[in-house]
């Protein structure tokens, strides 16, 4: 009766065989391929090692009217700016502006990448039915496999660094872009469509002047999913070297430093305010400007 009470598997020996191949397989495709790939992705590496030393180098009066603006001009909200300009003070005041900084740098070169990656497929998605019930299935997985997962292969290929917790942050934060970008141009309403073609216009005049534009707030729906998401990774990313905030809370977890880990905590939720309240105020003004001119 014990298979009543112990669930049937596959033989020990031919298991640990099967874990054994795989992981061999993917050693040796590393100790093959690994440096090629770890070339292909040097212009990141430049990307984000120019990125964070313009955030961490420049003065930060500069930086803090820098973000004031990009503030302004994305909410026309003074409560807004105001509250940008307070969070930002109070995390340099206790000491934590340059991990702040390193993790603003992370965050943007994460959002750039993932919008230049994403709204792409997002676009071939909604073009076709086939490719979105393939593409899906590779998006749940990325979505709910456990964060810690993704750094398994990363590191292996490239080791421990910036790149690596870079690439893992993407492929935990770019889902929620490729998603809406995709939902956004399929709502578009088929009688707009319908207009567009009488007038002669071309799938590509159609994409660029009526799809895109009605389905930006959309498209702002998903850059902000997907900072949040890359703001929630950066922690865990700081386990293969990637710094920021995420290092002094790794350190407060590992030594029980209960004061270092809330305020480095903290400032993680200024920042992840700071752009949501900015982006979510874009995607209303965007609304807005729809709602005005297609009535």
């Amino acid at each position: 009766m014990d298979w009543l009470t112990k669930f049937p598997h596959m033989n020990d020996d031919s298991l640990r065989n099967l874990k054994k191949v795989i992981d061999e397989g993917f050693r040796a495709f590393t100790r093959a391929y690994g440096d090629g790939i770890e070339a292909i992705f040097e212009p990141l590496q430049f990307f984000l090692i120019y990125s964070e030393r313009f955030m961490t180098r420049t003065p930060w009066p500069i930086i803090l009217v820098l973000i004031a603006l990009v503030a302004w001009f994305a909410s026309r909200n003074w409560k807004i700016v105001a509250a940008c300009i307070v969070t930002l003070l109070l995390i340099g005041y206790f000491d934590m502006w340059d991990d702040t900084m390193k993790t603003v740098s992370m965050i943007f070169v994460c959002t750039v990448l993932s919008i230049a990656i994403g709204i792409p497929i997002g676009i071939a998605m909604s073009r076709s039915d086939r490719l979105q019930n393939a593409v899906n299935p590779v998006l749940d997985v990325m979505q709910t496999m456990p964060s810690f997962v993704y750094l398994i292969p990363v590191v292996m290929l490239l080791g421990i660094g910036k790149v690596p917790g870079l690439i893992a942050v993407v492929i935990y934060a770019i889902p929620p872009m490729i998603r809406l970008t995709n939902l956004g141009i399929r709502l578009v309403d088929k009688d707009v469509l319908e207009a567009a073609d009488a007038f002669g216009s071309s799938n590509w005049q159609k994409l660029k002047n009526v799809q895109m534009p009605l389905a930006l707030p959309t498209i702002m729906a998903g850059i902000n999913q997907t900072i949040m998401m890359a703001l929630a990774m950066v922690v865990i990313a700081s386990m293969i070297g990637v710094q920021g905030l995420g290092q002094p809370v790794l350190k407060a977890i590992a030594n029980q430093y209960f004061t270092l880990g809330i305020f480095n905590g903290l400032a993680i939720v200024g920042i992840a305010i700071i752009f949501d309240r900015v982006s979510q105020a874009y995607g209303k003004r965007l609304q807005r400007h729809r709602e005005i001119i297609h009535g």
